[in-house]
């Protein structure tokens, strides 16, 4: 039996921009794959697990300190 990958709205930041990897269906919207902002997305779409967190983009993560060498 496969595993099955249930994620939280919780895991993620609330303005945390991430990736719908598949179309999301609900009673009011469709949304298409793409990236969105957390709040933007219904919860159904983290608890069937089509949310990916996007990996840092270089010069705008918190983890990426600036060099001497670009001050120049």
């Amino acid at each position: 039996m496969p595993l099955e990958r249930r994620l939280s709205r919780d895991m993620f930041a609330p303005g945390e921009l991430v990736e719908l990897r598949q179309p999301c269906f609900t009673m009011g919207r469709f949304f298409e794959p793409g990236k969105y902002l957390v709040g933007e997305l219904p919860d159904t779409a983290f608890e069937m697990g089509l949310v990916d967190k996007l990996p840092p983009v270089r010069g705008n993560s918190a983890e990426v300190q600036d060099t001497p060498e670009a001050d120049q």
